[in-house]
């Protein structure tokens, strides 16, 4: 499919109006042609403010696929997020990426918490992604001190992420975590580059979740990668999931998908991820096109609205 014609099929999935940016009030900033980036690291790459969360793309059309990534390189998203788990997501993504290749930030990960099934899997992973190296690799849900003491182990996964960082088949080495104390304890023991951690205003503003880990990674310069931004509350028990890959409720309303997606990015954070469904990573780069940091205002009305909402991750 040529990019110009995914406009089309962005209509057909539902998503005309909100690739043209059609949600926003009259008082929404104008978008830029394409995202603003923000270094990874001191003296590293720069990444795109919103990053293409591969999850997005499960049991997608192919030609779909592609012409979605394509509308978001040609946007300036050169962040791609992706893990094996995700099920056919890596099988699409690896095609659709590789014409960009050369040119984005492709991050993935691992559940294994043994040397020989990450090895297994990252082998696996890039013959997939159609590429000789990732330029981030993560351990991927740390959510116990077990899962911590796994991979630290002898044996455990971290000795081959470092092996094949010494290979040149990983660049930087990171880890997500939906678990504080399992992310605090993972940084006192290795010196990581990034972690991918749920950030947004609900966590932070109602449950203290959030805070501290950023305070350890600004003392380590440890990299921040948001998820979780239009993130706002629990599916009730009982209550069918608004997108099948979101366990989440996310952010409806775009003018306060805005407030919230801004209030995660004015965090110390090189970027946030997009949500995984199609119609909110198109959401997602809206709001990136038309970043600007809250007013007080803003985040004053924002916090309001999060009176009695409970936080997916409570501390």
């Amino acid at each position: 499919m040529q990019r110009r014609d995914f406009f089309g099929a962005l209509a057909a999935m539902g998503l005309g109006g909100l690739a043209a940016g059609e949600m926003f009030a009259d008082d929404a900033p104008d978008p830029t042609e394409t995202l603003l980036r923000r270094p990874f690291r001191p003296g590293g790459p720069e990444l795109s403010i919103i990053g293409f969360g591969g999850l997005l793309l499960r049991g997608m059309q192919p030609d779909h696929a592609n012409g979605l990534v394509g509308w978001a390189v040609d946007r300036g998203c050169n962040y791609f997020d992706i893990a094996p788990s995700y099920g056919d997501s890596i099988d699409l993504l690896g095609p659709a990426l590789e014409p960009y290749r050369d040119d984005c930030f492709l991050a993935c990960k691992t559940t294994k918490r043994d040397a020989t099934g990450a090895r297994e899997e990252l082998e696996d992973s890039l013959a997939k992604l159609r590429t000789d190296h990732v330029d981030l690799y993560q351990i991927h849900a740390l959510t116990s001190m077990d899962d911590v003491a796994q991979v630290m182990a002898p044996g455990g996964a971290l000795e081959t992420f470092a092996a094949a960082r010494e290979e040149g088949k990983v660049g930087a080495i990171g880890f997500s975590a939906h678990s504080e104390e399992a992310a605090l304890a993972a940084m006192d023991q290795f010196a990581f580059d990034s972690v991918l951690f749920p950030l947004n205003c609900v966590c932070i503003e109602r449950g203290n979740f959030g805070p501290a880990l950023m305070a350890k990674a600004a003392e380590q310069n440890v990299a921040m990668l948001a998820i979780k931004g239009l993130a706002w509350t629990p599916v009730p028990k009982g209550e069918d999931k608004p997108y099948p890959n979101c366990w989440y409720r996310p952010i409806h309303d775009p003018n306060m998908s805005r407030l919230s997606l801004t209030y995660t990015l004015d965090l110390p954070v090189t970027a946030a991820v997009s949500p995984a469904a199609a119609s909110l990573f198109v959401l997602a780069m809206q709001i990136g096109l038309r970043y600007r940091p809250l007013s007080d205002d803003e985040r004053a009305r924002l916090i309001a609205a999060t009176e009695g909402v409970t936080p997916i991750f409570p501390h």
